[in-house]
């Protein structure tokens, strides 16, 4: 599996996930501290034509590194819910194949500190290249469960008391009147075609993003962080409320 790019290449060498990394010959700045983060986890580092970068990139933004990593380790839905350190939040990927987009929201996941993504195996953007590209380097620490059939790990959640919340920008209930605080998995569908019909039906309830202005719908990376930093801010202050009332 190949990466490209500084900030992926650093942050899956934090992880120990790097088997091999590449760089321009003349490494300065940022490449220099990669170089240097790879030599003290002995990880072998070469200097490379950038011909050589822009092949294994396959001409992505590389930045002047390109770097072979292990595959990531892959969870099962009930190890996503059982490593929560709380009520599980949980994000579920209905058909997303934009690689730009996956790397987006699991850049978003990360920062919200969700525990963990899933995924179908099928039907699905590569985790290298672009999307870890564009994901800043969380694919390296977003812990991801691949299944054979989303729909099927819904049913797994909901077995699980894992509430699981459709976005539709059909839905009738805004995505703020949803609680969050409850054990939730928010199931994104695909750009355009949205939620499969089987996938949305599996759902325990649907909600959307009020739009204000003349287009229909936001692109799902955005979608995903808006509801996730709900989630996020309901938590926060449940928590708050706890403490004060204690």
């Amino acid at each position: 599996m190949i990466i490209y790019g500084i900030n992926p290449v650093l942050e899956a060498l934090r992880a120990g996930r790097v088997k091999e990394v590449r760089v321009a010959d003349r490494a300065q700045g940022r490449l220099a501290e990669v170089v240097e983060l790879a030599r003290k986890g002995g990880v072998p580092a070469r200097r490379v034509p950038a011909t050589e970068l822009d092949r294994d990139s396959r001409r992505g933004v590389h930045q002047g590194v390109v770097a072979d990593v292990h595959e990531p380790q892959s969870y099962t839905v009930q190890e996503l819910v059982g490593g929560a350190t709380g009520p599980p939040l949980l994000v579920v990927l209905d058909s997303i194949e934009d690689p730009h987009n996956v790397g987006a929201i699991l850049r978003t996941a990360d920062a919200a500190g969700v525990d963990g993504v899933i995924r179908q195996s099928r039907r699905s953007a590569s985790l290298a290249g672009a999307a870890a590209k564009a994901s800043a380097g969380a694919v390296a620490h977003v812990r991801i469960a691949e299944v054979v059939n989303i729909a099927r790990a819904l049913d797994e959640l909901k077995e699980s008391g894992v509430w699981t919340v459709g976005l539709d920008g059909n839905a009738e209930t805004g995505y703020d009147a949803v609680d969050f605080t409850l054990p939730t998995a928010i199931v994104l569908g695909a750009e355009g075609s949205g939620l499969r019909r089987l996938v949305r039906e599996r759902c325990d309830r649907l909600a959307s993003i009020p739009m204000q202005g003349h287009v229909a719908s936001l692109n799902v990376s955005v979608a995903a962080g808006v509801t996730l930093f709900e989630a996020t801010r309901q938590r926060r202050a449940r928590l708050t409320n706890g403490r004060d009332g204690g």
